[in-house]
């Protein structure tokens, strides 16, 4: 793998190195303040998207309103096994094994290209797993791995998720790493070849024809991949009233639907192909699973 290519597919397990504490109230309050955007955007759902990049530091924020209670939406991402289930939905991700428990919590992830492949030709980070805050109406929960390749570090994903009603709930994902010259030289080399053409979900003006103008360069891969992981919760979370049998095959449909709502800038694999794949990657994940019991 080029170190560019292995560079960009780091974005895919970062979360908000500055992050600030949060509670449930801050939630609550920055629920309110995106009412107007939550209720009118391009998204075709009730979701704010923002980024940031500045002092070696590239940040993605969301923030949606999931038809889920948070009496099935907060017990659902508290485990960290769980969240191998919800992780491998994500195109990139080949695996994902978790081990311990509480503050021993560990996931390890596999991070690779978009077809199938041996783990041992992806990128392996180990993030320590912790339930930061489990109240009756809010969870917080942090992924944190210290080193990545190329001189990247601080990779964090925060997620937080706070009861709005008996039907709904307010989430924030969270994601960022920081890098150095060897890791900003590998991206300005993707993106100058095989990221050139790609674009992210800010709109920074209008073309002559008067189409979105979106952004592009580093915050465009920030802002794809936000919106991937998110689409894999939101899938993960939407299978939990169905049979355990039937939970996967939604979920992959889901996601695969989910990422096609924007094609311009989340279109990769046909849904036949990712499902291939996928389904593949799941039973490698499924019986390794088996053999460390």
């Amino acid at each position: 793998m080029t170190p560019f290519r292995q560079f960009c597919l780091l974005l895919l397990c970062s979360a908000s190195g500055l992050l600030q504490a949060s509670d449930a109230a801050a939630l609550r309050a920055r629920h309110l303040a995106l009412a107007e955007p939550l209720a009118n955007n391009p998204f075709q759902r009730p979701l704010y998207l923002e980024s940031t990049h500045g002092d070696s530091l590239l940040q993605g924020d969301i923030y949606a309103e999931l038809e889920q209670p948070f009496s099935l939406a907060g017990p659902a991402l508290q485990g960290v096994r769980q969240w191998c289930e919800l992780l491998i939905l994500h195109l990139n991700v080949k695996g994902c094994q978790a081990s311990g428990t509480q503050a021993q919590a560990r996931l390890k992830l596999y991070v690779g290209r978009k077809f199938d492949q041996p783990l041992a030709d992806a990128y392996p980070f180990e993030f320590h797993y912790r339930v930061e805050a489990a109240q009756s109406d809010y969870l917080r929960v942090l992924l944190a791995a210290p080193q990545g390749p190329l001189g990247t570090q601080d990779y964090r994903i925060v997620l937080e998720v706070l009861a709005l009603d008996a039907r709904r709930s307010f989430l924030h994902l969270s994601y960022a790493y920081r890098y150095g010259v060897a890791a900003n030289l590998a991206m300005q080399g993707y993106l100058a070849t095989g990221g050139r053409d790609k674009v992210g979900f800010s709109i920074v003006g209008k073309t002559a024809s008067g189409a979105p103008q979106y952004l592009d360069g580093m915050r465009a891969v920030v802002e794809r991949n936000t919106m991937r992981y998110y689409l894999a919760i939101d899938a993960y979370l939407g299978a939990l009233a169905l049979p355990v049998a039937a939970r996967q095959d939604k979920r992959l449909n889901d996601w695969h639907s989910g990422v096609e709502r924007y094609p311009r800038q989340l279109h990769e694999l046909e849904r036949a192909a990712y499902l291939s794949m996928k389904r593949q990657e799941i039973r490698r994940q499924q019986r390794q699973a088996a053999t460390r019991q």
